[in-house]
């Protein structure tokens, strides 16, 4: 064999070590590269579990902190009356007039609790916003501690259904002049631009999705105890349930 040749194979030997390694060094990289990229994307999916985990759970409080009652009287009151309402509806306001001066003395008392589901089931059913209007109003007279006192106010006051007179935000702002120190700037600001229409919203599709049927729905501790006509609720009657609670 001439030296040439073996000069050749020495070449082609040397170029074929090479091309290994370099095939070698390659799928190191590539190896390197695709542990590196499982990982980000490891990370990435727990971040954005963890993300879309917090965000639901912020939603959801929000929803639940939105939807909950407005509560009169002292929290620890042994006994609660849960009351769906309405302020278009005539039924509600018969309940309230009827009952308010017997509900007003067990919550001075500290034995009954209050608390309203604001419905707006009549704007649904007739047409209009006076439901949904006087339900904001009611939220910005919290927001200011007021909320009982403009409660009974637009009760006392209440239009007929058909007219939907509480559609006029000027009228529901004149009424809150009924009750001391509830008119202010930020007040009229706040019924006027319909601060808490979103939480009246979610407060009707709470009551909707609860099976109960109409306005006024009363419950006391969970037990509904106004729907039986045989046995009507009176209010002397409603005392001595709340008393036996004591």
């Amino acid at each position: 064999m001439s030296q040439n040749s073996n000069d050749g194979d020495k070449r082609s030997a040397r170029e074929r070590l090479r091309a290994e390694r370099e095939r070698d060094k390659a799928a190191e990289r590539r190896r390197r590269q695709f542990k590196v990229g499982a990982v980000v994307v490891g990370v990435l999916a727990v971040a954005t579990a963890v993300g879309a985990t917090v965000a639901g759970l912020g939603r959801e409080e929000a929803g639940s902190q939105s939807a909950k009652p407005v509560t009169v009287g002292q929290r620890s009151a042994p006994a609660k009356l849960t009351v769906y309402e309405d302020f278009r509806c005539p039924a509600c306001g018969q309940f309230e007039n009827a009952f308010r001066s017997t509900v007003k003395s067990l919550q001075r008392a500290g034995k009954l609790k209050a608390e309203y589901h604001l419905v707006t089931l009549i704007d649904g059913n007739m047409g209009g916003r006076g439901s949904r209007e006087a339900a904001n109003a009611a939220l910005c007279a919290r927001d200011k501690g007021k909320f009982a006192e403009y409660h009974d106010v637009l009760y006392q006051n209440q239009p007929s259904e058909q007219k939907d007179a509480f559609a006029d935000t000027g009228r529901l702002i004149r009424l809150a002049g009924k009750v001391d120190g509830l008119v202010d700037a930020s007040f009229k600001e706040c019924v006027t631009s319909g601060r808490h229409e979103a939480q009246v919203k979610r407060s009707d599709e709470a009551f909707r999705e609860s099976g109960h049927q109409g306005t006024p729905t009363v419950l006391l501790d969970g037990k509904n105890v106004y729907g039986d006509q045989s046995n009507p609720l009176t209010p002397d009657r409603l005392r001595k349930l709340v008393e036996a609670k004591s």
